[in-house]
C-alpha cells in the first residue's frame, strides 16, 4: 500500500509547536451545549423529548417496514464492525510501511558513518545532501549531523530518541505530524545512532481517504440493503395480500373457493389450510343453524296449529266443564309435544354435528349403550357380531347419537329381546338394531323417517317422532345411512351403515 502525497523536507516548513487555545466568553466560562442544564448535562425532559421523537420516527406500522428496519439495523451493525476492523488494519499497515521507510533511510545514512578505530566519523559522499535531509547522526549523546534547517522541536525529540541507545520510534505532533525512528549504526566501534524523520501527512491522507470511502460504501450498501429488503418482503407478502383480498371477496359473495392447492410456499400453504378449515367450520355451523331453524319451524307447526284450532273451537260457543277439561288436556298435550320437540332439537344442536373425521370402536360403543339404556324387566338386550376389532370412521359420540334413537325405539316396542349386531361390509361398518315387537306397519314405511310422524300416536308409548329422522340425518352427515329392513319379521330391524375407520 503506497501513501498518497509527496514527501518533502520537514524542517523547512515546521514551525515551533504551540498549544492551540480557544477564546473564552466574557464570563470566563466555556459555553455549554444546547439542551444542557446548569451543570452542563442535558436535562431529563430534553432527553425524553429527543427519545420520543426518535422512537416515533423509527417505529414502522407495517410488517414490511419492521422487517426492513430489522434487516437495516443488522446490516448497519455488521458494516460498522467491518469498517472499524478494516480501518484499524489499514492504519497499522500504513504505520508499518512508514517505519520500514524510516529504517531504510537510516540504513542508507548509516553507510556514510565510519565507526572504526573507536571513533565516529561522517564520510562525505556525492549524495550526502540528499541523505542528510530529515536525518540526524549522534555519537553517544553528541550531535554530529543534522538537517540544514537547524534545531527545533524535532531535533529535541531526535536527541531524546538517540539518548536511549536502542531502536525506537516516536510521533511528534505539531502543525504537521512527524514520525521519528532511531536506528543504531552497526559496528563494534563507538556507539552511533541515526535518527530519521518522515511526514505522516500522506499516510494520514490515505487512511482518511479509505475511511471516507468506507463510509460512502457503507451508506450505499445500507441503502441497497433497505431497498432490496423492502422489495423482497413486499414480494413475499404479496400472496398474503392476495389471500386477504380473496377472503374479503369470498365472505361477501359466499364463494366455495379454497386457499389451498395454488402452488404457494409451505408456510402460506399451511396458513391457507387453516383458513380453509376455519371456513369449513363456519359453513358447517351456518348450515347446522339453518337446518335447526327449519326443523324447529317444521316440527312446531303441527302442535301450534292444533293449539290454535282447539282454542278457536273452544271459543266458538259456550262449553261444558267436561269439554273445557278435554280442551285443556289437548292444549297441555300439544304444549308438551312442543316442549319435547324443542328439547330434542336443542339438545342435538348443543352437542353439535361433528364435522371432523374420527374413529370409534363399534363393539365398545354398543356395549356401553346397552348397559346405559333403561329397559323393562321383560326385555333383554344382547350385543353380537363379528369377532375382533371393528372401527367406524366417526367419533364415538356421533355413533352413540345415531344408534341411541334406534335402540330406544326397539326397547320401547320389544316384547322380550333386542339385539345389537355389528359386522364389516365393503368399505364400511354395518350395525343392526333388531327387536321382536309388532314391527312397522306396511303403510307407514314411506313416512317412517319424516320428523314428527308416528304410526300410532295413541299406543301409549312416548315420543315425538323425531328420533329416527335425527339418526338418519346424523348418519348422512358422516357419509352413512339409516334405513328400515322391510323383509325382516316378526318385529323390526333398522340398519345403520357408516364408513370404516
Amino acid at each position: 500500500m503506497t501513501p498518497t502525497g509527496r514527501t518533502r523536507p520537514l524542517l523547512a516548513r515546521i514551525r515551533p509547536l504551540r498549544p492551540r487555545s480557544r477564546p473564552l466568553p466574557a464570563n470566563g466560562r466555556p459555553p455549554l451545549p444546547r439542551d444542557a442544564g446548569p451543570s452542563g448535562s442535558r436535562t431529563p425532559s430534553s432527553l425524553g423529548r429527543v427519545g420520543a421523537r426518535a422512537s416515533a420516527r423509527l417505529a414502522p406500522r407495517t410488517l414490511r417496514g419492521r422487517l426492513s428496519l430489522a434487516a437495516l439495523t443488522t446490516a448497519a451493525l455488521l458494516m460498522v464492525i467491518l469498517t472499524v476492523v478494516f480501518n484499524t488494519v489499514v492504519r497499522h499497515r500504513l504505520q508499518r510501511e512508514a517505519d520500514d521507510e524510516l529504517r531504510t533511510r537510516a540504513a542508507a545514512v548509516a553507510t556514510t558513518v565510519d565507526t572504526r578505530h573507536g571513533r565516529v566519523r561522517v564520510l562525505e559522499t556525492s549524495g550526502d545532501r540528499l541523505l542528510d535531509t530529515n536525518a540526524w547522526i549522534y555519537a553517544g549523546g553528541r550531535l554530529l549531523e543534522q538537517p540544514p534547517s537547524g534545531a527545533g522541536a524535532l531535533t529535541r525529540a531526535a536527541g531524546a530518541l538517540a539518548a536511549r541507545g536502542r531502536r525506537g520510534c516516536a510521533v511528534v505532533h505539531g502543525p504537521d505530524t512527524v514520525r521519528l525512528c532511531a536506528e543504531p549504526v552497526p559496528g563494534a566501534g563507538a556507539r552511533a545512532t541515526v535518527v530519521t524523520a518522515l511526514d505522516l501527512a500522506p499516510y494520514r491522507n490515505s487512511a482518511e481517504t479509505l475511511l471516507l470511502g468506507s463510509f460512502a460504501l457503507d451508506a450505499v450498501m445500507l441503502a441497497c440493503t433497505y431497498a432490496l429488503t423492502r422489495l423482497a418482503v413486499g414480494r413475499a407478502l404479496r400472496p398474503v395480500r392476495a389471500m386477504t383480498e380473496q377472503a374479503t371477496q369470498w365472505s361477501a359473495v359466499g364463494s366455495q373457493e379454497r386457499f389451498t392447492g395454488r402452488g404457494r410456499p409451505a408456510e402460506l400453504a399451511a396458513l391457507g389450510a387453516s383458513l380453509d378449515a376455519l371456513l369449513d367450520r363456519i359453513r358447517a355451523v351456518l348450515r347446522h343453524e339453518q337446518q335447526l331453524t327449519g326443523e324447529l319451524s317444521h316440527e312446531l307447526r303441527t302442535p301450534l296449529s292444533r293449539i290454535v284450532a282447539e282454542l278457536d273451537w273452544w271459543r266458538s260457543r259456550p262449553r261444558s266443564a267436561a269439554e273445557t277439561r278435554a280442551s285443556h288436556e289437548v292444549l297441555a298435550g300439544a304444549a308438551q309435544s312442543m316442549r319435547t320437540v324443542c328439547d330434542t332439537l336443542l339438545t342435538e344442536a348443543r352437542e353439535g354435528v361433528p364435522t371432523a373425521p374420527g374413529t370409534a370402536d363399534v363393539p365398545a360403543v354398543l356395549h356401553r349403550l346397552s348397559a346405559a339404556v333403561a329397559a323393562p324387566d321383560a326385555v333383554r338386550i344382547t350385543v353380537g357380531g363379528a369377532a375382533g376389532a371393528l372401527t367406524a370412521g366417526v367419533r364415538p359420540a356421533l355413533l352413540e347419537r345415531i344408534v341411541s334413537p334406534l335402540l330406544a325405539n326397539a326397547v320401547r316396542y320389544a316384547r322380550t329381546t333386542v339385539t345389537l349386531t355389528a359386522s364389516p361390509v365393503d368399505g364400511g361398518v354395518r350395525v343392526e338394531v333388531t327387536d321382536d315387537g309388532p314391527g312397522v306397519p306396511g303403510d307407514f314405511t314411506e313416512v317412517l323417517f319424516q320428523p314428527g310422524k308416528r304410526a300410532d300416536p295413541g299406543d301409549g308409548h312416548g315420543g315425538a317422532g323425531l328420533g329416527l329422522p335425527l339418526a338418519r340425518r346424523l348418519a348422512r352427515s358422516a357419509g352413512g345411512e339409516v334405513f328400515h329392513d322391510p323383509r325382516h319379521g316378526p318385529g323390526a330391524r333398522f340398519v345403520v351403515t357408516l364408513p370404516a375407520g
